[in-house]
């Protein structure tokens, strides 16, 4: 373990020691965001949607 410890990561520790049902919310948040089958069809839906950008976002020309 790291020598040092943000008061952020201590009281994070703590708290979660005191509410273990709050892990159980956490990982279903993350299921619902992030941790979605990937198929090779929807990775291609996404590339192709793009739209291109210009070098300097706020350049009007």
């Amino acid at each position: 373990m790291a020598l040092y410890e943000s008061e952020h990561t201590r009281f994070m520790r703590e708290w979660l020691a005191q509410h273990p049902d709050e892990l159980v919310e956490q990982k279903k948040g993350r299921a619902l965001w992030w941790d979605r089958p990937q198929t090779l069809q929807r990775t291609e839906e996404v590339r192709d949607a793009r739209v291109p950008q210009k070098p300097y976002y706020y350049l009007t020309d």
